[in-house]
């Protein structure tokens, strides 16, 4: 009978071509724990825990604790049933969702390589799903807080690199975050859409005058991203119902306990599901389910992630479908891919590997 052999794991330092700013942090690098489960046949599925202190909380050294240990622990030996595994995981600890991340994603990756099928398309199955997922999603991207010039002329130069959806990063300075995205409009013109992301940045009243003022100046803003602190839920409801801009929940979203609470208040319009949040693939599909059949909008993003979770984001965005398009960049900021196979970006698409899993075959 098939097992689970080994978990290794080791940290990777991926370089960025342009520095990563926002609200809460700037980054010139993307920091991670790539994770490699090994069954008895010599099979591997790959998985990857980003390291994102403002938001999740969890640390590489952290992260690789974890799957070295009760992760470890809670895998090797047993039989590689991806039900089974998948559970273990979320129960082996408490919180540290991006190592939970890792090992689920790599538990879906080897579950797919062993039937022959892409990471989409297995997702699909899993999902009972029956149409074909296809082989690339489109993202937007993101510009670096910074002041209006330099959003205007970062803004034309990811438009001539092919996107056609932009999100800003705003929040640093709600007296002058109008002005950043006006400069930015009039620089990429009315064909181009529009996002912000506040990333907590804002308090309820600082948010409602701020996208009211956005309203009244005509800037199209096709949703607003976390505008108030994660855990300000009711003012979260507040902004929602006082502005006609869709209000995304981000950050305020990581478990299923807090999207009931985020659809008991009505507290948003669309809900941000990112796989370091939540821990995997495994509960991302079920915020999805929930989220969907309660009639909010869905959208999955990533944290400063390699291609890797970014690529396992994208399978997912392939086999479920979301009512927005995806926020997926995160990878496309680095120099180049750390890994040999696997998805890259084309422009606004990010096309996935047609090889069985993720397409991963090593670290270069």
């Amino acid at each position: 009978m098939t097992t689970i052999a080994e978990v290794r794991t080791r940290r990777l330092s991926v370089p960025l071509h342009t520095p990563f700013v926002t609200a809460l942090r700037r980054t010139t690098t993307v920091e991670t724990v790539v994770v490699e489960v090994v069954d008895s046949d010599g099979a591997v599925g790959w998985g990857e825990a980003p390291q994102v202190w403002q938001v999740t909380g969890d640390s590489l050294a952290g992260s690789q604790a974890c799957l070295d240990g009760p992760l470890r622990d809670a895998l090797v030996g047993r039989t590689p049933d991806l039900r089974e595994s998948t559970a273990l995981v979320q129960r082996a600890v408490v919180a540290n969702r991006s190592a939970k991340m890792a090992a689920d994603i790599a538990l879906h990756d080897l579950a797919a390589r062993r039937t022959g099928l892409t990471l989409a398309e297995h997702l699909a199955s899993w999902a009972g799903v029956t149409t074909l997922p296809p082989t690339h999603v489109r993202t937007d991207v993101t510009l670096a807080a910074g002041t209006p010039a330099e959003l205007a002329a970062a803004a034309s130069g990811r438009v001539a690199d092919g996107f056609a959806t932009l999100k800003l990063k705003v929040g640093t300075d709600a007296a002058t975050d109008v002005a950043r995205v006006l400069a930015v409009r009039a620089a990429v013109g009315p064909d181009v859409a529009l996002r912000l992301d506040a990333n907590q940045g804002w308090d309820a009243f600082e948010a409602v005058r701020v996208i009211g003022a956005l309203e009244a100046a005509g800037t199209d803003v096709e949703v607003v991203e976390q505008p108030v602190p994660a855990a300000d839920v009711i003012g979260l409801a507040y902004v929602t119902a006082h502005v006609e801009t869709p209000v995304m929940a981000d950050e305020s979203l990581f478990t299923l306990e807090d999207l009931v609470e985020i659809i008991r208040l009505d507290a948003a319009d669309l809900v941000n599901v990112k796989l370091a949040k939540c821990g995997g693939l495994t509960p991302a599909l079920e915020l999805l389910r929930v989220a969907h059949l309660h009639g909010f909008g869905t959208f999955v993003g990533s944290m400063m992630e390699s291609h890797l979770g970014v690529a396992a984001a994208a399978a997912l965005v392939a086999a479920v479908g979301t009512s927005s398009l995806p926020d997926l960049d995160a990878a496309w900021w680095s120099v180049s891919s750390p890994y040999v196979g696997g998805a890259s970006y084309d422009g606004d698409r990010l096309v996935l590997s047609e090889r069985p899993g993720l397409g991963i075959e090593g670290v270069k």
